[in-house]
């Protein structure tokens, strides 16, 4: 509860210094929005140059590091973790670039997948797996599910404005349970269902979540080196208490902090810990 308490300090102490640029997505109509992903580190300093690198601008209060890209914010906390995404029910994280020979002049080692155009990843100082796509994959078409539409979901099809977006979470659950985790996450945050390229997925404004059949048990995001994600919600008060009543069992409930920031935690069904937020949008 203690490391909880710091990370929640730490978000209240950055809500005045995130850049326009770096601006989350505008919510859905359920309120719902990418927030932020969080990562536990040894080494906090050589994380954030790799995150910069990569195409993020830091912000700095105090003795707190985050990187800034379009639509998420990647906090960075100083500790130990029980290991990387690899083994997690969360098994990597991926962005969308408008280069992958820009990445690669930025001095980042780029691994290319050559049975996949367009496709790559990068690794972080201490092992983690970060995937990459630029616009010629094919990797990164998403449909809607027949009968959809979504105004937020066609930014899939339009081209890039600026150098680096997340793009998707991508979640290791048991096998069968792919379509049960796609629509939980859309009935509970308001995404639009379909697939993206091959896989099962829910998109919401500024990720697309991805759901794969685990080939043995994954672990619980907590403890790990991305030990959470985040949603940033609009009404977070009135939508904990909707959650409540449908069932959820919150982890830690709906609480306002002196700066007005509210907060509430979660763990979805296959174990990936999840904050909301609201104040994190400026």
């Amino acid at each position: 509860m203690k490391c909880r308490s710091a990370w929640i300090v730490m978000l209240l102490l950055l809500i005045g210094a995130v850049p326009a640029w770096s601006q989350l997505s505008a919510p859905n109509a359920t309120g719902v929005a990418m927030g932020h992903l969080h990562y536990v580190v040894r080494d906090v300093q050589a994380n954030k140059k790799f995150w910069i690198a990569l195409g993020g601008r830091p912000l700095k209060m105090s003795a707190t590091d985050v990187v800034a890209f379009p639509d998420v914010l990647v906090f960075l906390s100083q500790g130990e973790s029980s290991g990387g995404t690899n083994g997690s029910v969360v098994n990597h994280v991926a962005f969308k670039v408008r280069s992958l020979a820009a990445v690669e002049a930025s001095g980042m080692k780029v691994t290319y997948l050559a049975q996949y155009p367009g496709v790559a990843s990068v690794v972080s100082p201490e092992g983690e797996r970060i995937e990459l796509f630029d616009e010629t994959s094919e990797n990164l078409v998403f449909v809607l599910d027949p009968g959809l539409s979504d105004a937020a979901a066609e930014r899939h099809h339009r081209k890039m404005t600026v150098p680096i977006v997340v793009h998707h979470i991508h979640l290791y659950v048991p096998a069968g349970a792919e379509v049960q985790a796609k629509e939980w996450y859309a009935r509970l945050f308001g995404g639009v269902n379909g697939k993206r390229w091959h896989y099962e997925a829910t998109d919401l404004p500024g990720i697309n979540i991805n759901f794969s059949s685990a080939e043995r048990p994954a672990a619980p995001t907590k403890g790990r080196m991305l030990d959470h994600i985040g949603f940033e919600v609009t009404n977070l008060k009135v939508f904990g208490e909707k959650l409540e009543r449908d069932g959820v069992k919150l982890d830690a409930p709906y609480t306002t902090h002196a700066d007005g920031i509210a907060t509430a935690w979660l763990t979805d069904p296959w174990g990936t810990s999840i904050e909301l937020t609201e104040g994190l949008r400026p």
